[in-house]
C-alpha cells in the first residue's frame, strides 16, 4: 500500500496486533498470578519454583490464545511449519521464563523480599520485562506474516504500448 494512508493503516494494524497481544496477556497474567499464589499459599512452594510452574502454565494458555486469536491470520497451512511455529514459541517462552523468574529470584533470594505482597510486585515486574521481550521474539519469529505475492505487471497492448492501468487493490479487511 502507498499513498497518504499507508502509514495509519499501518498503524492501524500495529495496534490491532498489541491490543489483542494484550488481551491474550492479561489472561496470561491472571493465570500466571493466580496459580503462582495458589501455589505459594496452598501448596507452601518456594517462590522461585512457585513461579516457574505458574509461568509454564501461562505459557501454555497463551499459545493458545495468539495461535487463535492475535495470530489466527498468520495460520501456516503446512505441518512442518506448524513444528517449527511451536518449537520456537517454546524456546523464546524459555527465555521469557528465565527473565520472569530471574527477576523474582534476584529480589527474594539477592534482597531479601520475601513477603507475600514483595514476591507478587516481583512477579508482576518479572511479567513486565518477559512480556517486552516475548512480544518482539513472538512477532519477529514465531508467527511471521506470510509474504503477499507481488502485484502482476500491467498488460501491455499491442506496440509495446502499456494497456489501461490496472486498480490493484486489496479487499481484504483484516
Amino acid at each position: 500500500m502507498s499513498g497518504r494512508h499507508a502509514l495509519p493503516s499501518r498503524f492501524g494494524k500495529l495496534y490491532r496486533e498489541v491490543a489483542k497481544f494484550g488481551l491474550v496477556g492479561a489472561s496470561g497474567f491472571v493465570v500466571n498470578l493466580g496459580v503462582f499464589n495458589i501455589i505459594t499459599g496452598v501448596v507452601g512452594w518456594a517462590p522461585v519454583r512457585a513461579g516457574v510452574l505458574a509461568t509454564a502454565v501461562a505459557i501454555l494458555t497463551n499459545y493458545l490464545g495468539l495461535r487463535y486469536f492475535t495470530y489466527r491470520d498468520r495460520d501456516p497451512a503446512a505441518r512442518a511449519s506448524r513444528r517449527r511455529e511451536m518449537t520456537l514459541f517454546l524456546f523464546f517462552s524459555a527465555i521469557g521464563l528465565v527473565i520472569e523468574n530471574g527477576v523474582l529470584y534476584i529480589t527474594t533470594y539477592g534482597f531479601g523480599l520475601d513477603s507475600t505482597v514483595a514476591t507478587n510486585v516481583c512477579k508482576f515486574l518479572g511479567i513486565g520485562v518477559a512480556t517486552l521481550f516475548r512480544f518482539w521474539s513472538y512477532r519477529t519469529w514465531v508467527f511471521r506474516t506470510v509474504a503477499r505475492q507481488a502485484p502482476h505487471p500491467a498488460p501491455v497492448a499491442r506496440g509495446g504500448v502499456p494497456a489501461e492501468p490496472v486498480l490493484n487493490v486489496s479487499w481484504d479487511a483484516r
